[in-house]
């Protein structure tokens, strides 16, 4: 994580009045939308054949608004929506970035949920009269209509709540939520956030409008199956970030500086996404073979990479740079895991803290040989 995302997260949590209570958050929204959902649909009676047919124009209305209401309010700062922006592009896209989509503790649900105030609004100030001016022509239409459009709040709530969830979490491992937690994390990408996916519940309208993107997770074979084992280290290395990650991403020289990495059959220099090479490795005292594919390389910035090797071991390593005063402060994220439970079981007694010190060592190595490498900054000891 970065270090500036980690500082946003601690002043956030410690702006969280005291008495905010998660549950109550969430068990309101849900309750008061159920009950005002039943209650207008509680209007309809002897429903015609083609009144049926107002349930799925609502809900697509529902989709467009909320497309609209996401892509031109909640990333472009507009004078009526000034809080909305704030909350969302401000305080929502700094607490949650890619690689770091979970939420860790109940009290975060506060930057994932709309305020519980606003369910009222929607119910009572948007719905309501819209109900009313539909009840003047049909009121099986408009009470299909304003249960509908209720409808479509709570499930852009749940659904956005799920799209939060630790990727082991039963539901986020359901199909539909699985492949929709997945463009949200690609439209958390700074780069992103402006101009792709902008859909939660469905990505009709991004498709719709030319604005959905979507990205794998893996090759099929590299799909987790298990629990990972996560290991971050950092360290401050006197050097500029581009030419950090330049030097770091070149996987042909891991073997110079990483004490697990034996040999490099690949192209040189920094490999973009895409790019797919293979490793022999010694780690935590066992050998092996690794097949990698790179996900993402923003210079300067962030480097992503997959691998799969032999015993159904699967892992991500993620190297991340932010400026500092005095160079760069490099982020290395290794998550891995293993299919069998022989291997699970002897990870937790022997390979991880093995592999933990092998990791920490790795960075000493790196910055000692990107300090010999490249030329010092101004004003920077080498």
């Amino acid at each position: 994580m970065r270090p500036t995302t980690a500082a946003f997260r601690l002043r956030y949590r410690a702006a969280i009045h005291p008495r905010y209570n998660p549950w109550l958050h969430g068990g309101f929204v849900l309750l008061f939308g159920v009950l005002a959902m039943f209650g207008f649909w509680s209007t309809v009676h002897q429903v015609q054949p083609w009144q049926w047919l107002t349930l799925p124009l609502t809900l697509l209305l529902a989709n467009l608004v909320i497309y609209l209401v996401h892509r031109h309010l909640g990333h472009h700062k507009r004078r009526l929506a000034q809080l909305f922006y704030a909350r969302h592009a401000g305080d929502h896209h700094s607490f949650f970035t890619p690689g770091f989509m979970t939420f860790e503790r109940a009290q975060d649900w506060q930057v994932i949920l709309f305020p519980a105030w606003l369910i009222v609004v929607h119910s009572v100030a948007l719905t309501l009269p819209a109900w009313w001016l539909l009840k003047q022509w049909d009121a099986n239409v408009a009470g299909l209509f304003a249960g509908c459009m209720i409808l479509g709040y709570l499930l852009y709530e749940v659904f956005h709540a799920c799209e939060h969830l630790p990727p082991s979490h039963p539901l986020a491992r359901l199909p539909w939520i699985r492949q929709m937690r997945r463009l949200h994390e690609v439209h958390h990408r700074r780069e992103m956030m402006q101009q792709r996916n902008f859909n939660i519940v469905l990505p009709l309208m991004d498709y719709l409008f030319g604005t959905l993107h979507w990205e794998p997770e893996t090759d099929q074979h590299l799909v987790p199956r298990t629990a990972m084992t996560r290991m971050q280290h950092r360290i401050e290395i006197l050097r500029d970030p581009l030419a950090v990650l330049a030097y770091a991403s070149s996987v042909s020289r891991w073997p110079e500086w990483h004490p697990s990495s034996l040999r490099i059959q690949g192209p040189d220099g920094p490999l973009h996404a895409g790019a797919r090479f293979e490793e022999d490795i010694r780690a935590g005292g066992r050998d092996g073979h690794l097949i990698w594919r790179v996900d993402e390389y923003l210079p300067g910035r962030r480097w992503s990479a997959r691998a799969r090797g032999e015993n159904g071991l699967e892992l991500t390593v993620t190297y991340e740079c932010e400026a500092t005063a005095n160079g760069t402060q490099f982020v290395r994220t290794l998550d891995y895991a293993f299919s069998g439970w022989a291997l699970r079981l002897a990870n937790q007694l022997l390979l991880k803290r093995r592999i933990d010190h092998e990791s920490a060592a790795s960075l000493l190595a790196l910055r000692d040989r990107v300090h010999a490498l490249l030329p010092g900054q101004s004003g920077a000891a080498a």
